[in-house]
């Protein structure tokens, strides 16, 4: 996240493949709420939210038992037009089965 932090003061431009990257580590470590935000500021900055970024943001969501946060993601992807797959069906599923909430 640092890093991300210095590219944007260094006015390097930020793509779905850099935003990619920095949510995948933070759902490796278990950073859901730095995900989400990371997922807000792609909005702010008009980057492409795709598939594969809000499967991540929902895994770390289930990582961190925030079932409703990963259930909020789910239902933005329509809105925001990536596809829905098996993928994005298992990490909600595992989100809430975390949380024990069925």
């Amino acid at each position: 996240v640092q890093l991300l932090s210095s590219m944007v003061r260094s006015s390097v431009e930020l793509d779905t493949i850099t935003f990619r990257s920095v949510i995948s580590a933070c759902e490796k470590c278990g950073e859901w709420q730095k995900a989400l935000h990371l997922f807000g500021v792609m909005a702010q900055k008009q980057v492409e939210v795709d598939t594969i970024i809000t499967n991540t943001a929902i895994s770390a969501c289930g990582k961190g038992v925030k079932w409703e946060k990963a259930l909020q993601m789910f239902d933005s992807m329509t809105r925001l037009k990536a596809e829905v797959d098996t993928i994005t069906c298992n990490a909600l599923i595992s989100a809430c089965e975390k949380a024990r909430n069925w």
